[in-house]
């Protein structure tokens, strides 16, 4: 009997001598991240290609009657009318979209589209847009838009819905000029294309990076 009790104490002494040799892992060594706690590189804050504060730079007109004459295959002549009428309205834009759109009303109406979005010192985004509308208008069209953008400092900042009232269109030389409004930005959509619509109507066009089949 006592050669077991003596073979259990030693055994036990033995346990917690091992215990107290284990690290408290205690001290600085304790505030250094572990693996597990590093951030994954792919999930980094992305960083801004431009710096936040600074302002877009704007085209001139002379550029902008150079890129709609070759964007549509009209004269000079005609595009430097409607981009001058544009630039006695709203000023010098910040950046411009290039693209095409399809629509169609039956008094009700839809209208999709896509594009790239131009900025001078600023990335080239692809832009989608897509809206409802309604009033006095019935028809269809195809057409190519070259859509100015004033007061557009970012990119970013297209991507919102901007009402407009396309019965308020000025027109020349086969071109259609209309003004959708978001707050302090003003989007000068121009138009030439192919089909019938008459009439006038009011909607709002949301614009997007990706494609929506429901223009809500």
């Amino acid at each position: 009997m006592d050669r077991r009790l003596l073979l259990a104490t030693g055994l036990a002494f033995l346990s917690a001598s091992a215990a107290g040799a284990q690290p408290t892992n205690t001290g600085p060594e304790d505030d250094r991240p572990r693996n597990g706690d590093l951030p994954e590189p792919g999930l980094q804050p992305a960083q801004p290609a431009y710096p936040t504060g600074q302002r877009a730079d704007t085209y001139s007109e002379d550029e902008l009657v150079n890129s709609v004459s070759d964007f549509f295959g009209v004269t000079a002549e005609t595009a430097g009318s409607i981009i001058e009428h544009a630039f006695r309205e709203n000023g010098r834009p910040t950046g411009y979209i290039a693209g095409t759109e399809g629509s169609g009303a039956f008094f009700a109406g839809l209208r999709y589209g896509s594009g790239l979005l131009y900025m001078k010192n600023r990335k080239t985004e692809k832009v989608f847009w897509q809206g409802p509308s309604i009033g006095w208008d019935w028809g269809g069209n195809a057409s190519r838009v070259f859509t100015l953008c004033y007061n557009l400092q970012y990119p970013e900042m297209i991507y919102r819905r901007f009402p407009g009232v396309e019965g308020t269109a000025y027109f020349i030389g086969g071109l259609g000029l209309n003004y959708q409004r978001a707050e302090d930005v003003t989007l000068a959509p121009i138009r030439a294309g192919v089909g019938l619509r008459l009439g006038a109507n009011a909607g709002y066009l949301a614009y997007s990076r990706e494609r929506h089949i429901i223009p809500l």
